[in-house]
């Protein structure tokens, strides 16, 4: 299984104490693929800065670039699907690219996918993505 998760969805799996934590170690043991962008990391490395402590930050980012279930992933086009927040096209970029089988995230502006039909990108929450991990 392969998926990417939006930056405030990585953020909520990092805490020990987050109930969202057994996404984090299931990731770290393996049982899922992560796909990645050179924007989505651009992202990760901004974002991770601003909300965690430095070393924090650099060990999480050394742990992405170095987990062979991360996927690092070419991005050859842009679909453009996302108005409200064009930024967030980098994770619908990403996923179509990859091939994901879910987009994990709980934003809103990614409810314009459920509406289409192509490219197939299929968003689940993370609740429901703990769910599935756990079959």
């Amino acid at each position: 299984m392969r998926v990417v998760i939006d930056t405030n969805y990585f953020l909520a799996i990092v805490p020990r104490v987050s109930p969202y934590r057994p996404v984090f170690d299931a990731y770290r043991a393996r049982r899922f693929e992560l796909a990645v962008s050179t924007e989505i990391l651009n992202e990760y490395v901004e974002i991770f800065g601003q909300r965690m402590t430095p070393l924090i930050a650099d060990n999480l980012l050394e742990l992405i670039d170095k987990q062979t279930n991360t996927v690092k992933t070419e991005i050859y086009y842009h679909w453009g699907i996302i108005t409200e927040d064009y930024d967030d096209n980098k994770f619908v970029d990403c996923a179509v690219a990859a091939g994901v089988t879910y987009l994990i995230t709980n934003d809103r502006h990614f409810d314009v996918l459920r509406s289409r039909d192509f490219p197939p990108v299929t968003c689940l929450s993370l609740a429901s993505f703990m769910s599935v991990l756990s079959k």
